[in-house]
């Protein structure tokens, strides 16, 4: 892979997102007071606009492409010879698929250091009706989704296990008109995590899920007990399988299953694609299949083959 010395910093979201006011705040920091020249490129016009006083301050010039026909490789790298930056922002149009850009044959030297979402909440689930595939395709690799112009009855649990569900990598953030908001995910589960026995039932499979993916802490060395089907991935060993479900992320043809690593004495016998009862205790492990990190690993001293459920996906209201 090419090493990286002009860092990209790509900021995605629809039209008045907050795109422009979370870069024109950055530029104004101190910690972004930095040596070099800072190369700003433009995709999308909005209703804000920048602080000609602040880029000037900072060494940012400003380069506007206005058609995603426009935005080639050899544009990027007349700009690159032109203008020489230490670093590029690029205020990418919400209406463009991202796909498109990480498809690009970009400038040597450059790539993307960091990738960052806005979203404004009050307008989300009217985007996410409509133009729900390119949305997805915007957080699909992202590093971080920012939603702002959040108010406290926006079912904002449900806003982020959709995004986890997508990119399960992705940090998200809510910010109301005071700023970033506190911990707004506690005292939520729907299950009693105090059971000696915690029972998942098929509604809160996906809340679990990520709430798990999040903070395994809380569960481990805790018992809980779910129904899934059974994937068997080469390669894991013969007591090894994944118990999980099915989520739907974009459309019916754009799926992703849902499951964590389960070692069982019973794992030999399952069939990929049976479903089942599962009673498993959590424990928390570094394994091959989550890239060498820690996650969640089940060890399940009860698997018991059961009716398949009405419904198999998995849902986060």
């Amino acid at each position: 892979m090419e090493e990286i010395k002009v860092p990209i910093y790509l900021m995605t979201g629809f039209l008045e997102s907050g795109k422009t006011s979370f870069l024109n705040f950055t530029l104004q920091q101190d910690y972004f007071h930095i040596d070099g020249k800072t190369l700003l490129i433009l995709c999308e016009e909005g209703e804000e606009e920048y602080d000609e006083a602040a880029l000037k301050k900072n060494n940012t010039v400003v380069e506007i492409i206005e058609s995603e026909e426009e935005f080639t490789t050899e544009r990027l790298v007349a700009m690159s010879i032109l203008h020489q930056p230490e670093r590029v922002i690029i205020e990418y149009n919400g209406m463009w698929l991202v796909s498109n850009f990480e498809k690009m044959q970009l400038p040597e030297g450059w790539g993307v250091e960091q990738q960052i979402t806005c979203v404004d909440a009050s307008t989300f689930q009217m985007y996410m009706a409509n133009m729900k595939s390119i949305f997805m395709d915007m957080i699909k690799n992202t590093d971080m989704v920012i939603f702002n112009r959040c108010k406290e009855d926006d079912p904002l649990p449900t806003y982020r296990r959709g995004i986890k569900v997508a990119n399960q990598r992705a940090e998200v953030i809510f910010e109301d008109e005071e700023g970033e908001m506190g911990d707004i995910f506690q005292d939520e589960m729907p299950f009693d995590m105090d059971a000696p026995v915690i029972d998942i039932l098929p509604e809160d499979y996906g809340i679990w899920f990520v709430d798990a993916m999040d903070h395994p802490e809380n569960y481990e060395g805790k018992t809980v007990k779910f129904k899934a089907r059974v994937m068997k991935p080469r390669g894991m060993g013969s007591k090894f399988f994944v118990p999980g479900r099915t989520a739907m992320t974009c459309c019916a043809d754009d799926t992703t299953f849902l499951g964590y690593v389960c070692k069982s004495a019973y794992a030999p016998k399952l069939a990929p694609g049976s479903w089942i009862e599962v009673t498993a205790k959590v424990a928390i492990e570094k394994r091959n299949e989550y890239q060498g990190e820690e996650g969640v690993v089940l060890y399940a001293d009860h698997v018991e083959i059961c009716e398949p459920l009405a419904d198999e996906m998995v849902y986060f209201n």
